[in-house]
């Protein structure tokens, strides 16, 4: 037997040896049977015979089938010689038709690959470029014959390189990926050469070639180690920008760098501005700085040197006072022609008001009871609507408008293609393990990461296997359900198995097979044989990820089990340059269909993703698994939200509880300890605290009633800002009537009704002003800012009434226990020390008048405050365009949430972005020729087609943010059509006969084609042709035969009406990698660029509606949107704001429009210098942020306006001495009123686990707060007494009359002290500043003496 072995050895050297390499003769001819090497194959492995002869002449249908196969050999009828049989030419014909349908968009590229498989197979010189290597006895049709199981091609490098050049830039549209990537083997696209390329055509194992054949490229004029008679092949091989011999057109700009146009870059981004230089924003700033501190120094000197030479006179006046840098001058005699029309309306308002609210007052105060049941009646009319209320918990509906173009564009994808489907992903790193190097057969050494190991691969398997198997009872359904119902199965979505369900990872490189993940075979290469296993199948797998059928023994596919291919960036993370096998992540991803809230199966999916989630933290908590991962489920999101709310609502509690005992404290006289619990002001602060809690309860239910929805964001701010602006008017309106001594012969209504007359204009100055800025803020077209613009407007408008009712009524009954000295919670006891009969000012009020306000007043002080808030404000300027716009969507989520873990590993292991669609609108014609060329990019399409442009996009990543160009269902269909295919083709007989043929059917059957080949190269389907085969195409699943069916790649990316018009379509590229809120928006105003470029040229076609559009859509950009607009938005709506404080502020001083102007620039200057802070802090700028500068208006109003209106109704001498009176009475209240009311309760916001209440509630409200209180109650003083408005002079006639006419009356003269308060406080006489004052009350319109 050994001798018979060695013998056949012997006589196949003998028969190769002898093989002459000379012109006109064959080293092979006719087929052999099947290569007995080979196993199981993607195709039959048929092999020639060895037969040295003449090459053969071809005639008749010999010839016609070499013009049709390999056109290259045609030397007209009589004259063409070959050396290849007609079954030869067929299988020839089969083999290249399976690269045709990858490489047709190209007619270069398969004219040249064509070219040399027929010189190969078909050349009558075949001998002089072909040697063999090995032959073997094959048994065929019980003959045995020498079959050629190897052979040598020699053709020269020229040749080779050309051939492979016009190739490699080949695209596949369905992947936006390279035609070549699934002809390299290993390589892939990006390491593949010409030898590369050749040596994976010439391989047996990859399940394609049905022999071996080495290819060897000699170098052009080399003959050194050349076989004798060998001369290699250099034919000419076409560019890709030529036209082919048999009429094909230059391939297009997307598959051939050289045909493409000169395409100028895209402009860089624009460079920061500079003035000189230096930084734009920072020279204005200065220069703003400079401009104001002069202006201001400026004023100083002429007011100093106005003062100076007017002094000697105003020395020589009667009456002694001070002008408002403290000199002596003579008290000013108003004489009734000097009264402006302003002051007299001033006071005709004031006392208008004051008479109105004091009558009011009274009212209310006389039948509490009554008072308090009518509002408790009318509180609870309005909060019944809560029963009905809609709690608005998806992002889309908080944050984006309707009628926005992000959310038009969202609401026409979802409804004419499927939602964006729903993301469930689990990201696995293993730290800490070793790697290892692995000395591949084929590939040579590779490094493993310590987590790509066969261990962790089963582990991720077993995860995978655990989550797809859940099963859970669905009451929706009625039946159990599991994830067959809701995934999505892009290959079989009307009946889905399991293995139907797209799941990406690893394992399915593999088909989920452990058997295939544990298989290894002994495999010999260039004479070594090694063992290969799992790593060689990966290797290639991950650089060939569209293979049926890997290059090793193994023979496996690397499809997974759902018919798809799985690409590595979906599969493995944290990898550099390609080196996938050294990757830090497994990537586990899930797909779920996405339906509708309606829709029963949406809580089907939630609750699988509900099962899904308990599946991965049970796997998490348990100590043998050997992965550190992140994970989360497309409801992630909206639960980790819902859960910190539910989570921070004790945080809230804790915060009113805060306040609530602040105010009750605070509110207290204490006059004496055994009086506590009689002057306590428990009651009443809890009054007040019910008061803003019914007032929110109020508006919720009115708007409840009528159909706005609310939101979480409502909860929390609202009731937060109400009790800012309630507790400021409790404390002004409480501490008045507990500094006012009741007169003689007046009732403790009329005292309460004469002391809310005092108050109850500041206090509606502020409430009308903060409730018609809301009002006006509901303007926006960002649903939660208008929802909570009108919500608040509403509640601070409540709140107001209800103080004027229902907590006059309470301060009635309070006053009425007190005056009888009973105790507060018991109050059938009573204390027999009585009520001291003075008036009670606290420690604030003293400490204010006494040290505060002087110092502040102080001449130097004053300068240093001007300029200290003149550099804050450019300071803040500056930072203020440096602020960053966003809010990325880890904030969304509370301290510790495993959502913040994933984020973290998103940005560190993924590869590639979120995939973006570009959508056409109806009115675009696809059938027509002008319409394909328009749309796609092979050969003879426009080169700045749609998908062209989006491709020139892709050149350019870091400018486009696109990484992948669009795949194309236009491109993938032309090339469906194309006859040379095997695609689509048509039953020849039978009961389908005329009926679309799958490749899969034999040939036989269906020997007709859809199409005829073009006459100019270029195959287009005519208008019929179009509409008749594009179901087939979208129906028809991709396999090897025909790799262009439309079924998971295109089936729900073509919309048709009932007439067959594609009324929508669209085209999926990738973006790159986005990390933040910056790149999001960015991302999304380049794309929507594009689009519009793309519009604008295809709307150029004949028949194109004028109103038709293309527009990019991906799941992000309705969050992202805002971003573009916020600035202007933000701006349109904090001026609105502002407007109303401006307005309202002069209507109810009596067109007063210095006061006015000085309110509206404070408001501005603590809205700046807020922004400016939160550059500093780290805040974005951003919805929430607006809301929240909104509130900063309505809050700074409290710290403003009360004090601006106390300024101006003082009738002290002075400016100084004014802003003094106003800083001690209204400073005082305002202090006690909001900062100390605000401050506790933000700071136990601080604990809050979510991060947007720790920055955006707790930091930004912080900041508002005590930039309220330095601007209302350092720098406001200040610029009252420098710029505030005169003495009304129309309130010194009066106070001029009324001393008059008191001195005839009391011509006894005594010494009594005159008081006189200017927001009507009762006040004692301020000794360091007058010697007399007197008291103006309003209501009566006359001078009193007590």
């Amino acid at each position: 037997m050994v001798f018979v072995t060695a013998l056949i050895i012997f006589l196949t050297c003998v028969v190769l040896s002898e093989a002459q390499h000379e012109p006109g003769y064959c080293t092979f001819y006719e087929e052999c049977g099947r290569n007995p090497l080979l196993g199981e194959t993607l195709i039959p492995p048929i092999v020639p015979c060895l037969n040295y002869s003449r090459a053969r002449p071809v005639t008749g249908e010999h010839y016609r089938r070499i013009k049709e196969v390999c056109p290259i050999l045609d030397r007209g009828e009589n004259n063409t010689y070959a050396c290849c049989s007609m079954k030869q030419l067929s299988s020839l014909e089969m083999s290249l038709t399976l690269s045709k349908a990858v490489l047709v968009r190209c007619p270069s590229c398969v004219e040249n690959f064509a070219h040399l498989h027929c010189i190969n197979t078909c050349s009558p010189n075949q001998s002089q470029t072909i040697k063999v290597t090995k032959v073997m006895n094959v048994t065929y049709l019980n003959k045995t014959k020498e079959a050629v199981v190897a052979y040598q091609a020699f053709l020269t490098t020229t040749f080779a390189n050309g051939a492979f050049q016009s190739c490699r830039n080949v695209r596949i549209p369905a992947t936006g990926g390279f035609a070549i990537a699934t002809m390299c083997g290993r390589y892939g696209a990006k390491l593949c050469t010409p030898q590369r390329w050749y040596d994976f055509q010439g391989d047996s194992s990859n399940g394609l070639a049905p022999l071996d054949i080495d290819f060897r490229l000699i170098k052009e004029g080399t003959t050194e180690g050349l076989p004798e008679g060998i001369i290699p092949y250099n034919g000419r091989a076409l560019k890709c920008n030529e036209t082919t011999p048999s009429g094909g057109q230059v391939c297009s700009c997307q598959d051939c760098q050289e045909s493409c146009p000169s395409v100028p870059p895209p402009p860089p981004p624009p460079s920061p501005f500079t003035l000189f230089g230096i930084d734009g924003f920072l020279m204005i700033s200065v220069i703003w700085l400079l401009l104001l501190m002069f202006a201001f120094i400026f004023y100083l000197a002429i007011s100093c040197f106005l003062l100076y030479k007017r002094r000697n006179d105003e020395e020589k006046r009667k009456g002694k006072g001070k002008d408002h840098n403290r000199n002596n001058v003579t008290e000013q005699v108003i004489h009734p022609s000097e009264v402006s029309c302003t002051d007299k309306n001033s006071l005709t308002a004031q006392a208008f008001l004051s008479l109105q609210f004091k009558n009011w007052g009274t009212l209310m105060a006389t039948y509490p009871l009554i008072v308090l049941l009518v509002s408790f009646a009318v509180v609870v009319a309005l909060s019944v609507g809560i029963k009905s209320i809609e709690l608005t918990t998806d992002p889309v509906e908080l944050w984006s408008a309707p009628s926005s173009r992000a959310r038009q564009e969202k609401d026409f994808h979802d409804a004419h293609f499927d939602p964006f489907f729903r993301t469930n992903q689990v990201i696995l790193t293993a730290p800490g393990r070793k790697g290892h190097i692995y000395d591949s057969l084929l590939f040579g050494p590779h490094n493993f990461s310590g987590l790509v190991s066969k261990d962790l691969i089963i582990q991720l398997l077993e995860l995978q296997n655990k989550i797809q198997n859940i099963k859970f009872w669905s009451k929706d359904l009625n039946r159990t359900a599991s994830l067959k119902d809701v995934c999505f199965a892009p290959l079989n979505p009307s009946n889905p198995s399991l293995t139907d369900c797209a799941v990406n990872s690893l394992p399915q490189y593999f088909q989920n097979s452990l058997d295939n993940i544990n298989a290894k075979v002994n495999m010999t290469e260039l004479g070594v044989t090694k063992e290969v296993d799992w790593r060689d199948h990966l290797i290639y797998c991950l650089n060939s990820p569209l293979s049926f059928k890997d290059i090793t023994d193994l023979g496996m596919s690397c499809m997974a089990d759902y018919g798809a291919p799985v690409f590595p960036f979906l599969a493995v993370g944290g990898y550099k340059n390609d080196d996938y096998t050294n990757a830090q992540a497994f990537i586990l991803t899930f797909s779920l269909n996405n339906y509708i809230r309606d829709n029963p199966k949406f809580e089907v999916a939630m609750q699988w993703e509900k099962e899904f989630l308990k599946i991965v933290q049970d796997y998490q908590k348990n100590p043998a698994s050997n992965f550190t991962f992140a994970y989360m489920a497309e409801r992630s999101l909206e639960d980790e939200i819902n859960r910190t709310t539910a989570e921070d609502i004790p945080i809230f509690m804790i915060s009113y509880a805060v306040i609530f005992v602040y105010i009750a404290v605070a509110l207290g006289e204490y006059s004496s300890w055994k009086r506590i619990l009689v002057d306590s002001k428990f009651l009443v602060g809890l009054g007040g605290i019910l008061v803003v809690a019914c007032s929110v309860l109020a508006s919720m239910g009115f708007y409840s009633w009528i159909g706005i929805p609310s939101s979480l964001v409502i909860l929390q701010v609202v009731p937060f800002l109400v009790l800012a602006v309630g507790a400021d008017n409790i404390f002004i309106f409480v501490l008045e009537y507990q500094r006012d001594v009741r007169r003689p012969g007046e009732k403790r209504e009329e005292q309460i009704g004469r002391v809310l007359g005092n108050v109850a204009p500041s206090m509606l100055l502020c409430s009308l002003s903060e409730s018609v800025c809301f009002f006006l803020g509901a303007l926006s077209t960002m649903p939660a800012v208008k929802s909570f613009a009108l919500y608040a407007a509403l509640a601070v408008l409540m709140d107001f009434i209800l103080q004027m009712t229902a907590f006059v009524a309470l301060l009635s009954l309070d006053a009425r226990r007190q005056d009888s000295n009973r105790c507060e919670l018991l109050c059938c006891v009573t204390v027999s020390t009585q009520r001291p009969n003075k008036p009670n000012e606290g420690f604030l009020l003293p400490f204010m008048r006494k040290y505060y306000a002087p110092v502040l007043m102080n001449r130097y002080t004053r300068i240093i405050v001007m300029l200290v808030f003149i550099f804050m404000l450019c300071g803040s300027l500056f930072l203020m365009f440096k602020v960053t716009v966003g809010l990325d969507q880890e904030l969304a989520m509370p301290t510790g949430s495993y959502m913040l873990n994933y984020f973290q590993y998103l940005y560190k292991y993924f590869e590639v972005g979120v995939p973006v669609y570009f959508v056409t609108k109806k009115g675009f014609n696809f059938t027509t020729v002008e319409g394909m060329n328009a749309v796609c990019s092979s050969v003879g399409c426009d080169q700045f087609s749609l998908t062209q442009k989006i491709q020139y996009a892709t050149d350019y990543p870091d400018r486009s943010y696109l990484a992948i160009p669009a795949n194309s269902w236009v491109d993938d269909y032309i090339d469906w059509l194309n006859p040379g295919s095997r695609c689509c083709r048509l039953y020849t007989f039978g009961p389908n006969a005329g009926k679309f043929c799958p490749a899969s059917e034999s040939p036989l059957l269906c020997v007709r084609k859809c199409m005829a080949p073009p006459a100019n190269g270029v195959l287009r389907p005519s208008v019929e042709q179009f509409n008749r085969f594009l179901p087939d195409f979208l129906g028809n699943r991709p396999d090897l035969q025909c790799p262009k069916g439309g079924l998971g790649a295109y089936d729900t990316a073509v919309v048709r009406d009932a007439s067959g018009e594609i009324i929508a379509s669209r085209f999926m590229a990738y973006h790159t990698p986005l990390t933040n809120s910056q790149e999001f928006t960015a991302a999304l105003l380049r794309a929507r660029e594009l689009a519009h470029n793309i519009t604008m040229g295809m709307r150029k076609i004949p028949g194109t509606s004028p109103d038709f559009e293309v527009f990019p859509y991906t799941v992000t950009y309705v969050f992202y949107e805002q971003y573009l607009t916020i600035v202007p938005e933000g701006l349109f709506s904090i001026s609105l704001c502002l407007l109303p404080t401006f307005v309202v502020c002069c209507l109810l001083l009596g067109l007063d429009l210095r006061s006015g102007l000085l309110n509206l620039i404070t408001i501005i200057m603590i809205v700046v210098d807020t922004v400016g802070v939160m550059t500093l802090w780290g805040i974005d700028y951003n919805a929430v942020a607006l809301i929240n500068l909104v509130t900063a208006v309505g809050i700074s109003v409290e710290f403003v306006s009360h004090m601006t209106r106390s300024f101006a109704l003082s009738t002290k001498p002075t400016h100084v001495e004014r802003a003094i009176e106003a800083t001690a009475n209204m400073g005082s209240a305002v202090f006690a009123g909001v900062a100390m009311t605000n401050l506790p309760g933000i700071l136990v916001l601080g604990f809050a686990k979510a991060q947007l209440i720790q920055i955006f509630f707790f930091r930004l409200n912080l900041v508002i707060t005590l930039l309220g209180i330095a601007h209302g109650l350092i720098f406001l003083p200040v610029l009252l007494s420098y710029f505030g408005p005169g003495v009304n002079k129309a309130v010194l006639l009066q106070l001029q009359q009324a001393k008059a006419k008191a001195s005839q009356e009391l011509d006894m003269g005594s010494n009594m002290r005159q008081v006189y308060d200017n927001m009507s406080y009762e006040d004692d006489e301020m000794k360091q500043y007058s010697n007399s004052t007197s008291k103006w009350d309003p209501t009566e319109r006359e001078y009193r003496e007590p």
